[in-house]
């Protein structure tokens, strides 16, 4: 009879910690590459070995290289349309797409009038000339910046969800999906990777982290995230928060900028002045959405830290920690719980 309770235990016990996702004997592993969303992606799970690991880690970058391609605004890639595909000859004909293409497309529709057109899908316009400004380390004309804006009306990109079709009712619109599409893919790789690959990971997808379970297999460790601090050299950084089931992400004017005469652009472009914002440092946004997180993250960046606060107070489940001009932290009102 003793032995018989024991047993039962044991299984009880075992169901329990299954059941809350905890990694039993389980090691941490970790690996980053450079081959997708242009960035340095890390994945970091507990498996039960190294093999197991290399395993699931193999069908994570499969499952990741599938979403760059099919976001990729640059290169064409045989058998698939992918968003160069529709800005090619969206403005022709109404060109098929991955269903997960048109859910990117209806999340980026939500982002605009969340965030009051301040983040923008279908600025691509304006941003091309940007990042061939980037290149030439020189100011794109005025005159081209007006003109291109003129071709940034989201009402005229035309998404059939039924059909999943695009179509665009102005020849000259372009999308431009990296202020959405990193969070995007975080959120939908990481509940991929949950349900089939582990109890427990981080992944870190550039300025984009993701986490689901516990960080150790005592089902209580909380993973602890760095934010980076914009200031040169500071390896303290901006904060570290302590998450579960959450992510962390961060726009800033640090990373991808060129600089001429002094003084320093950045890749985020304002859509009320057409030029890089200038409100702050860098943001960082905290919330269990990662899709929901990079849309913020570059709508606060294109805002004052005052409306930005408003806007965080209101929408609920998030919280940001901004650096100003003098690089100064400024909190939400909640975040300040997340710190360790």
């Amino acid at each position: 009879m003793k032995k018989l309770i024991s047993v039962i235990l044991i299984l009880v016990l075992s169901a329990v910690c299954c059941s809350c996702g905890i990694p039993l004997n389980n090691q941490r592993f970790s690996r980053s590459f450079y081959d997708y969303f242009d960035t340095v992606s890390t994945v970091t799970a507990y498996d039960t070995d190294e093999a197991q690991f290399n395993k699931h880690y193999d069908a994570f970058h499969n499952k990741l290289g599938e979403y760059h391609r099919l976001f990729d605004i640059y290169n064409e890639y045989e058998g698939i349309n992918n968003i160069k595909t529709i800005n090619d000859k969206a403005k022709d004909s109404p060109v098929k797409v991955d269903e997960r293409i048109i859910e990117l497309l209806e999340f980026g529709k939500e982002v605009f009038e969340i965030s009051g057109g301040k983040t923008n899908i279908c600025f691509g316009s304006v941003l091309s000339l940007w990042h061939t400004a980037q290149e030439e380390k020189k100011l794109p004309d005025e005159n081209k910046l007006k003109e291109a804006a003129k071709h940034t009306d989201i009402n005229d990109l035309v998404i059939d969800s039924e059909n999943k079709t695009v179509f665009f009712k102005d020849k000259d619109l372009k999308l431009d999906v990296g202020a959405i599409a990193k969070g995007w893919v975080a959120k939908e790789i990481c509940n991929w990777a949950q349900s089939e690959l582990w109890n427990s990971a981080m992944l870190s997808l550039g300025g984009n982290i993701c986490t689901f379970g516990y960080k150790e297999s005592d089902g209580k460790s909380l993973w602890n995230v760095q934010i980076e601090s914009p200031k040169q050299n500071d390896k303290n950084g901006v904060a570290v928060v302590k998450i579960k089931d959450m992510s962390v992400v961060t726009s800033g004017d640090y990373q991808r900028y060129f600089e001429l005469d002094g003084k320093r652009y950045c890749h985020i472009i304002n859509t009320d002045t057409l030029y890089p914002s200038e409100f702050m440092h860098s943001v960082s946004v905290l919330c269990k959405d990662s899709a929901l997180a990079d849309a913020l993250s570059t709508t606060l960046f294109n805002m004052s830290i005052e409306e930005g606060k408003a806007l965080i107070e209101k929408t609920d489940g998030t919280e940001a920690v901004w650096v100003d001009e003098s690089y100064n932290t400024v909190y939400s009102s909640g975040f300040e719980s997340f710190l360790i």
